[in-house]
C-alpha cells in the first residue's frame, strides 16, 4: 500500500507558500520592465512579439497562483507572527482573486489590451476613435467577462470587483457620496478660483526654447532633492507619463516639450512621488503581498502630495527657483525667472482639455467625466460607440468646453486601452488623502514648510516613511490614513487645501 499523504505543517504550507509567492514576485518583476520598455524604447515592429511575450509570463504567473494545492495550502497555513498573517491575507485575497478568472480568459485579456495599447497611440495621433472601437470593443468585452467572474466568486458587483483590483476594499458606495459632494462643489470653487485669480495679473514666463537634455538634467536634480536612489531607478521618456519597473529597479517617465519647462517637471516629481512609496516598501517583504503598496489610492496620494501638496507651493519654488534658472540658462534676478512667478503659473487655474496637464482645482471634473462613463460601459448602462458624444457633453457640463476632437476628448488616456477600468476614481481619491496626510504630517512637524524652503524634504519623507511607507499591505489603507492622521479618508482636508490656495479663503 501507498504511504498516506501527510498534510503539511501550518509552518510548511507558510514557507511553501513565501517561495511561490516569491517566483511570481520575480515573474512580476519581469513584466514590470519589460511593460516599460514597451512604452518607453521599443521599435513599434515588436509590438506583436512583446504581446505574446507578456501574455506568456501573465499566463505562468496565474498558474503558479492557481495551483491545484494553492488551496489546500492557504488553508493550512497559519502563522502567529502579526506580519506573516497579513501576508497570508494578501495572499487569500490574491487567490481569490485568480481563482475567479479561467486561464483563457487572463489570457484573452492580456493580449487584447496589448494589441489595443498599440492602436491606441495611432488612433490618439489621428484623432480617429471609428478606427479603435473594434480592439477597445474587444478589450470592453474581456473586461466585461473578468468582472463578472471575479463579481460572482467575490459577491461583489463587476464595477466593484474591478475597482477592488487597485483599491483593495473600496466600493462605488464609498466613492459615490464624496464624487456627488464635488460636483456639487466644483463649480462654485472653479468660478471662485478664477475670480480671485483675476485680481492677479498673468505671469510673464521665461521663453524657450528649453534644451530636453537640460530640462532631463534639471529633472534628475528635483528627483534627488526629493530622495529618489538613482542607484534604484532612472529617468526616461514616454507618451504618457508614469512610474513602473521592478523592485529595487523603479522607472520613471515623463514628456517634453521645448517651450514649457514646467509641465515636464511636475511631472517628474509627481512620479518621483509614486517612485518613493516604492523605494520605501519594506525590502524584508519584497515579492511578497504583505511587501506590496496598500492600493492606487494611497498610491496616488504620495505622488499628489509631492507634487501638488509640496512642490506647487510658495515655499518649494522659493527655493526651486533659482536651482531651475541655473540649470535652463536663466537670469535668476530676471522677473521672469523669479520665485513669485513660477509659483503663480504652477497654481494657475485655466480648465482644459487634456487631464494630464490639468490645474489642480478642475483635475477632479475629469476624473468624475470618467467614472461616469466607465461604471456606465461596464454595467451596460452605455454602448461604446456612444462614448465620444457622452464624454464631451459632460466635459462641457462641468468645465464649459467644447471638445473639438476626440484626440482632446476620449482618446486621450491609456488606461482604457490597456485594460485599466476601475483605476481612475483612484487619482481623486489619492488626491483627498493626500491633503490629508500633509495636514497631519504639518501638525507633526510645524516647521516642515521652513525645510521645504530650503529644498530639504528629509523631514517629510522620514514621516511618509514611517507612517505609510514602511507599513505596506500589513494593515488596509483606511487604517494607514486613520492611524497618519486621526481620521478615515474624507474631502475635508482636500477641499480646505483647495479654498486656501485658489480662493484666498
Amino acid at each position: 500500500m501507498p504511504d498516506p499523504v501527510t498534510a503539511p505543517s501550518a509552518q510548511d504550507a507558510y514557507d511553501t507558500l513565501t517561495r511561490r509567492f516569491a517566483r511570481m514576485g520575480h515573474i512580476a518583476n519581469a513584466l514590470g520592465i519589460l511593460g516599460w520598455d514597451k512604452d518607453t524604447m521599443m521599435p513599434p515592429g515588436a509590438a506583436n512579439s512583446r504581446a505574446e511575450s507578456i501574455a506568456t509570463l501573465s499566463v505562468l504567473h496565474h498558474g503558479i497562483m492557481t495551483g491545484p494545492d494553492m488551496a489546500d495550502l492557504l488553508a493550512a497555513a497559519d502563522p502567529a507572527d502579526t506580519w506573516q498573517a497579513a501576508n497570508l491575507r494578501e495572499m487569500r485575497r490574491l487567490h481569490a482573486h485568480a481563482m475567479a478568472v479561467p486561464p483563457d480568459l487572463v489570457e484573452a485579456a492580456s493580449r487584447a489590451a496589448s494589441r489595443c495599447e498599440m492602436a491606441w497611440r495611432t488612433a490618439r495621433r489621428d484623432s480617429d476613435f471609428a478606427s479603435l472601437l473594434p480592439c477597445l470593443g474587444e478589450v470592453l468585452e474581456r473586461t466585461r467577462e473578468v468582472a463578472q467572474a471575479k463579481a460572482a466568486a467575490l459577491g461583489l458587483s463587476p464595477y466593484d470587483a474591478l475597482l477592488d483590483q487597485y483599491d483593495p476594499g473600496t466600493r462605488q458606495a464609498d466613492i459615490d457620496p464624496v464624487f456627488e459632494r464635488l460636483a456639487t462643489e466644483l463649480p462654485g470653487l472653479i468660478s471662485g478660483a478664477l475670480e480671485h485669480q483675476r485680481a492677479h495679473p498673468a505671469p510673464t514666463l521665461p521663453r524657450g526654447p528649453f534644451a530636453t537634455t537640460a530640462q532631463a538634467a534639471l529633472g534628475q536634480t528635483m528627483m534627488r532633492t526629493v530622495g529618489f536612489d538613482m542607484t534604484r531607478g532612472r529617468l526616461d521618456v514616454s507618451l504618457h507619463p508614469f512610474c513602473g519597473g521592478a523592485e529595487d529597479d523603479v522607472r520613471i517617465t515623463t514628456r517634453y516639450e521645448d517651450d514649457d519647462f514646467l509641465n515636464a517637471l511636475m511631472g517628474v516629481l509627481h512620479e518621483s512621488g509614486h517612485a518613493l512609496y516604492e523605494q520605501g516598501l519594506p525590502r524584508a517583504w519584497h515579492s511578497q503581498p504583505v511587501g506590496a503598496a496598500r492600493g492606487m489610492s494611497l498610491h496616488e496620494s504620495q505622488s499628489l502630495l509631492m507634487e501638488m501638496q509640496v512642490c506647487r507651493s510658495a515655499e518649494f519654488m522659493a527655493w526651486a527657483a533659482p536651482v531651475i534658472a541655473g540649470a535652463l540658462g536663466g537670469d535668476a534676478q530676471a522677473p521672469e525667472w523669479s520665485a513669485d512667478t513660477l509659483h503663480r503659473q504652477v497654481t494657475r487655474v485655466h480648465p482644459g482639455f487634456i487631464r494630464v496637464d490639468a490645474d489642480e482645482v478642475t483635475y477632479p471634473a475629469h476624473i468624475l467625466v470618467r467614472y461616469e462613463m466607465e461604471t456606465a460601459l461596464i454595467n451596460g448602462q452605455m454602448a461604446l460607440r456612444d462614448l465620444p458624444a457622452a464624454f464631451n457633453e459632460r466635459i462641457h457640463a462641468l468645465l464649459g468646453l467644447r471638445v473639438p476632437e476626440d484626440r482632446l476628448g476620449c482618446l486621450q488616456d491609456i488606461h482604457w486601452p490597456s485594460g485599466s477600468w476601475g483605476y481612475f476614481p483612484t487619482y481623486t481619491l489619492g488626491a483627498m488623502i493626500a491633503a490629508q496626510l500633509r495636514e497631519a504630517a504639518q501638525k507633526a512637524h510645524p516647521a516642515l514648510m521652513d525645510d521645504i524652503a530650503r529644498g530639504d524634504f528629509s523631514t517629510l519623507l522620514s514621516w511618509l516613511r514611517t507612517h505609510v511607507h514602511h507599513r505596506a499591505s500589513s494593515v488596509s489603507m483606511r487604517d494607514i490614513v486613520r492611524d497618519a492622521t486621526g481620521a478615515p479618508p474624507g474631502p475635508e482636508a482636500y477641499l480646505r487645501h483647495l479654498r486656501h490656495r485658489y480662493c484666498g479663503e
